[in-house]
């Protein structure tokens, strides 16, 4: 896959780091072949970050002309509109299959192009609203860390960058792969979209305590039931003050984290071994299969069976290439993930 990352005078080195480090370690551990990234400019000049470093050698548009994937790291801090030219460039991107990303700002030239009308977007929290007025037909939502249509990504601010980055690899190679990468960058591997940029409280000081032992513990025993009563009754808590510490550790209810973990384990599972749905659902803890079913669907937009034959036939042989970059048109965001309207909006570093 090619990837053309976009650089501009005055972008600071993380943004631009960031798809770089995620995606060049996906060749460094030889997770999948052909996957190339190239940095490039509107004029193919030079660029000097806002930490004065300046960047050389970089790439013109035509890079970008013959990408699989455009990624805009960021955008200047003044928020110029794109010019003709560059909005020409995402839309021909977009219409030829290529997938578009724009990381925290980087998703105001995403909407300038006009390939999110009427799709919902993230972006950093303290310039949702610029980014909602500016395009009115953007549905933006200021509470989520990344929103993925398929065909376009948006994310909120620079550490949602990286989350949204290893996103792409797991939607792409698998959470195997993913969590290798994430593991070589000493990173989370997994935060869903839906989570909210920034959780109000510092993670408590006994998270390690009855919150992460019963973290641990449920982990281990996603085919049990795990209600709320029964994770509280295991942290020898009240299930009122359970739920409240919960939330502020993992930024999610104890039923919604449950599930999420649920369907992880699933996916993994369903990429990884041949076991019957039947078998995997149980395996997951869902009361039936039918039940795992109608839950997957909901999440992923796509049947466990599809999925499953989606990853066989991506992972299947050496050295074969990746299917182009999945296209959802007209389709709502997937919540792989995509953030409920019932977020609600928090802080994230920029």
């Amino acid at each position: 896959m090619r990837i053309a990352i976009h650089a501009f005078d005055g972008i600071t080195a993380f943004h631009l780091a960031t798809p770089l480090l995620v995606f060049g370690e996906v060749a460094r551990q030889g997770l999948a072949q052909g996957w190339t990234t190239t940095v490039w400019s509107a004029d193919a000049h030079p660029v000097r970050t806002s930490e004065g470093i300046l960047i050389g050698d970089l790439a013109g548009p035509a890079a970008a002309e013959s990408a699989d994937l455009l990624v805009f790291p960021s955008w200047p801090t003044d928020l110029p509109e794109p010019d003709g030219e560059f909005v020409a460039l995402i839309r021909d991107a977009h219409a030829r299959g290529a997938g578009i990303t724009g990381l925290c700002l980087g998703a105001f030239p995403v909407a300038g192009s006009g390939v999110l009308d009427g799709r919902t977007a993230a972006t950093h929290w303290a310039l949702a609203e610029e980014l909602a007025e500016r395009y009115p037909a953007v549905d933006v939502h200021a509470d989520a860390l990344y929103l993925d249509h398929g065909d376009v990504l948006t994310s909120a601010g620079t550490a949602s960058g990286l989350d949204a980055c290893l996103h792409i690899v797991r939607d792409r190679l698998g959470s195997a792969a993913a969590t290798t990468v994430a593991r070589h960058l000493v990173i989370a591997p997994h935060r869903e979209g839906d989570q909210a940029q920034y959780i109000d409280r510092p993670v408590p000081d006994d998270a390690a305590g009855p919150i992460g032992d019963t973290i641990t513990w449920a982990l281990a025993n996603l085919d049990q039931r795990l209600s709320v009563t029964e994770l509280a009754a295991h942290a020898h808590m009240s299930t009122r003050n359970f739920s409240r510490r919960f939330y502020e550790t993992t930024g999610m209810s104890p039923a919604r984290w449950v599930l999420t973990r649920r369907l992880d384990e699933a996916r993994r599972l369903l990429e990884s071994t041949t076991w019957s749905i039947t078998r995997i659902s149980a395996a997951c803890g869902f009361a039936s299969a039918v039940t795992f079913r109608q839950n997957f669907t909901a999440h992923y937009a796509t049947t466990p069976t599809s999925y499953r034959h989606r990853f066989t036939h991506h992972t299947g042989a050496a050295g074969s290439a990746p299917e182009p970059f999945p296209r959802s048109e007209g389709a709502p965001a997937q919540t792989r993930p995509v953030a409920p309207e019932e977020a609600r909006a928090r802080s994230a570093s920029c």
